[in-house]
């Protein structure tokens, strides 16, 4: 049993290894709270290259529009052909409220956006700390979306898929 379990461990490493080396994977640090408590500073991910939709819930990482230089992690609300409105706090998508499991306090800033097809609404976990999401960047294309975060690897005691 053992030796089984060394050489399917060996074998995952290699995989990941050899999708690291395609450019298939790559590892981020966040080093602010926008995503908390799902993903705190210090925390380091995994992403893989986006390929295909994305749906509502998956976190990704964008390059900042505002041409920073940064990447971006936040978590998508809205898609293509929704409206995305905060009302009293709260998320509401085309005039019904959001299921918003993954929400840390309130959402302030009230307003309505369409969301293009072809297009993403985001925000960070941590409403209130949350800066350059949907709220202030808009809809943002899904081929500027370049990774989909896919798990925790440190601290390893918060290690595992993510939410």
């Amino acid at each position: 049993m053992r030796k089984r379990g060394k050489v399917a461990g060996l074998v995952g490493a290699s995989v990941v290894t050899a999708a690291a080396l395609r450019g298939m994977l790559r590892r981020f640090e966040i080093k602010e709270s926008s995503m908390a408590p799902a993903l705190k500073s210090g925390d380091w991910i995994v992403a893989r290259r986006r390929v295909g939709d994305l749906d509502r819930g998956d976190i990704v990482v964008f390059e900042d529009p505002a041409d920073t230089g940064l990447n971006l992690i936040k978590r998508v609300v809205g898609i293509g052909g929704e409206t995305v409105s905060i009302e009293s706090g709260r998320v509401v998508i085309n005039g019904a409220l959001l299921a918003d499991r993954w929400a840390s306090g309130i959402t302030p800033t009230e307003g309505s956006w369409f969301v293009p097809d072809r297009h993403v609404w985001v925000l960070g976990d941590n409403r209130s700390e949350s800066r350059s999401d949907g709220r202030t960047i808009g809809p943002i294309p899904v081929n500027a979306v370049g990774w989909q975060a896919i798990a925790r690897y440190w601290p390893t005691r918060r290690l595992g898929s993510l939410p």
